[in-house]
């Protein structure tokens, strides 16, 4: 399973962003998956998740703002983030799971300026 996130760079507060996170080696319509995001000195926090059905489920900070969305032709999810804030900076990662293991991509920084 490898899981290739991209999409990330600075961007000013107000401003959109899109990540996409295309996976591998998994049947990707049958997976949900998740954007996760680690700020620095805090842990990891879940941002957004997807089902294979596309359900989703946001966090509290980033409902209204951030749209997470699939596309199960080309493998790929994508979180596309809208009147982004400072506290949105942070290094960005999708992840699912495959057989009762965690795969992570290998994360995509996003820096929004003030």
């Amino acid at each position: 399973v490898q899981l290739q996130a991209s999409g990330g760079g600075l961007v000013e507060a107000g401003g959109s962003l899109r990540l996409p996170c295309k996976a591998t080696g998994i049947n990707f319509k049958l997976h949900a998956m998740e954007w996760h995001r680690q700020a620095p000195g805090k842990e990891r926090e879940l941002v957004a998740r997807i089902t294979g059905d596309s359900g989703t489920d946001y966090a509290e900070p980033v409902k209204g703002r951030f749209t997470v969305s699939r596309d199960n032709v080309r493998r790929t999810m994508s979180l596309q983030m809208n009147d982004v804030i400072p506290e949105d900076t942070g290094v960005y990662y999708c992840k699912t799971e495959w057989r009762g293991g965690n795969y992570w991509g290998q994360g995509t920084q996003v820096t929004v300026s003030s």
